[in-house]
């Protein structure tokens, strides 16, 4: 099983994360999707878009 390594949610979507793994807000999606390619080059991990506000960054 994957582990869970950071959550990248946009500001009017906080509340549906808790928890687990850093989160980090962020303002628009822009700042989100290049927050989430520079997260998953640096941690060697999967960004995956759950097309709620939310990207989570995994390590399968």
């Amino acid at each position: 099983m994957g582990d869970i390594l950071a959550v990248i949610v946009l500001e009017e979507a906080k509340s549906k994360v808790a928890g687990g793994a850093p989160i980090f807000i962020v303002w628009d999606r822009e700042e989100q999707e290049k927050l989430a390619l520079l997260l998953s080059r640096i941690l060697k991990a999967m960004a995956h878009d759950l097309e709620n506000g939310v990207f989570i960054l995994t390590r399968h």
